[in-house]
């Protein structure tokens, strides 16, 4: 028997639906954390059987159970060579953050509201029909909406951003639809869509429902709805392949100028939450300059840094939650001298805060080298705004770092050692960002192979000139 014929991603999306429908009923916080771990945990097995699959050559074996109805003859939830290995990261992420929620915040963590969003996250990242992914996106802001309202918490600010976003993305896709995604479709198709981008990505000066979704969301949750990048799965999937360039162009001065904008603010900071929504931010837009140039090392470089961003930023918010845990909100004011108490804390927030900005021997750096090899040759100036974005967010990083960890002697007489899960949970994430930084041909050759097929997919659709050839590309991509 096949293993590869049980449809395992509508199971990596099934798993999780029903989970959600079975912990909500759950009033004992301990009873429903080893439930939805058990259900998130499933979850990721179907998702790392489905990408194990999809490389052994088996990802059409499986016919499906009619989850969703076929679209243009082919399956509604399908992977390819973007979608594969993010699949299981995702899944990955929702499992570490559950297995690493401490006992004091199990009442304020909704693992069913965790579940269903775990659902639909990877009901997107396995989807590539437009129109239903479109429909996922939307779907996708409820949850967030909930949780604000459960916690008794203003919704002003998101509603109002993501309201913009669900009216803004399926009135420009009407548009490419009904043009076919050829030269001639008009700015009513490309207008909409990249200000939907932007608003689920955060660009200035759209970014606002960002800083206030950390300042009110639980950390786990608010971590979940914006580390998969998905306003970066939306700009591949919908503009990428149809927009004109001279979109394009404006995505990357928007997201080029925000990158260092953000990276400044995160340099400023003075409370820990709002010091990371910066700190991510400015690393989602670097990735979203990548996809303005669509050349071969400039997307293979941006498909890298967006795998790294969301291990490397997802074990370092996994880190700061831990240390909310301990001493509630974080202020990075004065010294707290933490270091002796936990060091392994200290250690774990240090690594995966560089190796988010591509320190040697990392995840990111190669992604690192290839983005600013590729932004180089597009224009100089768009290099040193990518190092210069680079650079502070290393400062903002040891900055905090020094502030929280050393500078005075911190007296407590209880232990503030991380506990076995959550040393499971973020030691995990920096095996896989330190194994990969070792051994990163496997990623690159998958990225590289990856943004080819976006660019055949662009150059089928758009005409234009031809891309840079993949000659470009280092011989160790190749």
């Amino acid at each position: 028997m096949n293993p590869f014929s049980p449809p395992w991603l509508e199971l990596a999306v099934l798993v999780p639906l029903l989970g959600a429908a079975c912990v909500g009923w759950m009033r004992q916080p301990l009873v429903a954390f080893r439930w939805g771990l058990a259900f998130t945990g499933t979850s990721l097995a179907c998702a790392l059987v489905a990408c194990l699959g999809y490389f052994a050559g088996h990802g059409a074996a499986a016919p499906g159970w009619g989850l969703l109805p076929p679209a243009h003859g082919r399956p509604a939830l399908a992977l390819d060579e973007l979608s594969a290995p993010l699949l299981p990261v995702v899944a990955l992420l929702h499992f570490l953050t559950a297995l690493a929620t401490a006992r004091t915040k199990m009442r304020r963590f909704s693992f069913a509201w965790s579940l269903a969003s775990e659902s639909i996250r990877l009901a997107v990242f396995g989807c590539r029909e437009p129109w239903l992914l479109v429909g996922f996106l939307i779907v996708g802001t409820v949850p967030p909406l909930v949780e604000l309202v459960n916690r008794g918490r203003s919704v002003r600010v998101y509603a109002l951003h993501m309201g913009l976003f669900v009216v803004l993305l399926p009135l420009g896709w009407a548009f490419v639809d009904t043009d076919g995604g050829h030269q001639d479709q008009t700015a009513w198709a490309s207008l909409p869509l990249l200000a939907a981008v932007l608003i689920r990505s955060g660009a200035f000066p759209l970014h606002c429902w960002l800083t206030d979704w950390f300042e009110n969301a639980s950390f786990g949750n608010a971590l979940l709805f914006v580390t998969p990048l998905t306003g970066v799965y939306a700009a591949v999937r919908l503009v990428l392949p149809v927009a004109p360039d001279w979109v394009l162009q404006g995505l990357g001065l928007f997201s080029l100028f925000t990158a260092v904008y953000a990276a400044g603010m995160a340099l400023v900071q003075t409370e820990g939450r709002r010091f990371f929504a910066y700190l991510f931010l400015s690393h989602s837009s670097v990735v979203l300059v990548g996809l303005e140039m669509h050349t071969s090392i400039s997307l293979t470089g941006a498909l890298c840094l967006w795998f790294s961003v969301v291990l490397s930023l997802g074990g370092f918010g996994l880190t700061l939650r831990a240390l909310e845990a301990r001493f509630g909100r974080l202020s990075l004011v004065g010294y707290r001298g933490l270091y002796e108490h936990s060091p392994a804390l200290a250690v774990c927030f240090l690594v995966t805060g560089l190796a988010s900005v591509g320190f040697p021997g990392t995840l990111g750096y190669v992604a690192t080298e290839l983005l600013v090899d590729g932004c180089v040759e597009a224009g100089p100036h768009v290099g040193a705004a990518v190092v210069l974005a680079a650079a502070l967010n290393g400062i903002a990083v040891l900055r905090a770092y020094f502030l929280l960890f050393t500078g005075t002697r911190h007296v407590s007489t209880v232990s503030l050692n991380m506990g076995l899960r959550e040393r499971i949970a973020v030691l995990t994430l920096t095996a896989l960002i330190l194994g990969g930084g070792l051994v990163p041909q496997p990623n690159v050759t998958s990225r590289s192979l990856a943004a080819d097929a976006v660019l055949r997919d662009r150059k089928a659709r758009v005409s234009e000139p031809d891309a840079e050839p993949d000659d470009d590309l280092p011989p160790a991509v190749k």
